[in-house]
């Protein structure tokens, strides 16, 4: 069928949006016409140099939409059915039969690639010509899309679909990484360096999981007084300081966890440095530029550990956090700007410049 899209064709120009045809879904797979799609940092990668194979390519990843076709072999999915759709996993390794699917032996061939295994690709151009159309298994920056029907999250109808689609990485990205690997229980610190879409989801699961101080790290002002207002305790302007001796500040007794959103190693080192004796510090997103942790820094039991799509299955998180949501304790919403698709630039510019938080795009807004 026929769809738009918007494509990026070259690192340094801007998406154009296109007409294209979408392939019909597979035996396990269904098409979804999208609601509402989330811009996402990760969706700049494309930009780069190392990522030339990928273009010309249709990105977006943080889909929501409505089931219009299944294929043969789905039978978790309806026609109708409203989904929120997340990232690829093949389901079968191990770490995807242990609940991890973010971890899965095949995640970086699935989901930056922006092609199947295979090299194949649901969408071609006007001319004849191969598009990239799996970027994170959805390549959902189009008013529809084929997904393997394993990576769509069945949600209630009478929820506000298009601005759902953020919940399937970033949003779930940084209360994942609070909630399902670092553990804060009630009482416990926490500073989040980066009070991006994933840091702010963050603070907000810390509240959530009562956690004591919660410290927000950010060169942005306005939205350390977001942070504030979604839950952190206290907010520190980045560059303005000594950052070991701010966070000590901030909270004399410790804060046995942090997160870092920035991926800056000065910023990684100076927060691993405040945290005490067994601090976990956990690192989400492109890390930029090596990192140099001095000996002694992990004697005293401090860890370092990597976290990717916050450790969670889409499948039970989404869900837990809609409720929460729905019960007044996760406005995910605040964070979130809409735009038609076709003012993507517009959109894209605007959050890289910090000057949004979360753009979404909207198909047919």
């Amino acid at each position: 069928m026929k769809i738009e899209a918007a494509v990026l064709r070259t690192a340094d120009t801007p998406f154009t949006i296109e007409e294209l045809e979408l392939a019909d879904p597979g035996p396990h797979q269904v098409r979804v016409r999208i609601a509402g799609t989330g811009h996402c940092h990760t969706d700049v990668l494309p930009r780069s140099p190392g990522y030339s194979h990928t273009r010309p390519i249709v990105v977006g990843h943080e889909g929501a939409g409505v089931v219009e076709s299944v294929g043969d072999a789905v039978t978790t999915l309806s026609i109708g059915d409203h989904v929120v759709l997340s990232f690829d996993s093949c389901g079968t390794c191990g770490n995807c039969r242990d609940a991890h699917p973010s971890y899965c032996d095949a995640f970086l061939a699935r989901n930056l690639t922006g092609k199947a295994l295979d090299g194949s690709t649901s969408l071609v151009d006007g001319q004849g010509s191969a598009v990239a159309g799996r970027w994170f298994g959805q390549s959902s920056f189009a008013t529809h899309t084929i997904v393997d029907a394993h990576n769509a999250v069945v949600v209630d109808k009478d929820l506000p679909l298009e601005l759902l689609g953020p919940l399937g990485c970033g949003i779930l990205t940084g209360a994942g990484a609070v909630l399902n690997v670092l553990g804060i229980r009630a009482g416990d610190g926490i500073v989040i360096t980066g009070a991006g879409a994933v840091g702010l989801a963050a603070v907000m699961a810390a509240k959530v999981a009562g956690a004591g101080a919660i410290i927000a790290v950010d060169l942005n002002t306005a939205r350390l007084d977001l942070a504030r207002e979604l839950g952190a305790t206290s907010t520190i302007v980045g560059g303005t300081g000594d950052l070991t001796a701010q966070i000590r500040s901030a909270a004399p007794a410790g804060v046995r966890y942090g997160l870092d959103t920035t991926g800056l190693p000065t910023v990684i080192s100076d927060t691993l440095a405040a945290l005490p004796a067994r601090g976990v510090l956990g690192l989400v997103g492109v890390q930029q530029g090596d990192l140099t942790v001095p000996p002694r820094a992990l004697t005293i039991g401090r860890t370092l550990t990597g976290i990717l799509e916050g450790d969670a299955n889409p499948h039970t998180l989404i869900p837990t956090l809609i409720a929460l949501w729905r019960a007044g304790k996760f406005p995910f919403d605040r964070l979130i700007t809409t735009f038609p698709l076709r003012d993507i630039n517009t959109a894209e510019r605007l959050s890289l410049a910090g000057e949004i938080v979360k753009p979404v795009l909207l198909p047919n807004g």
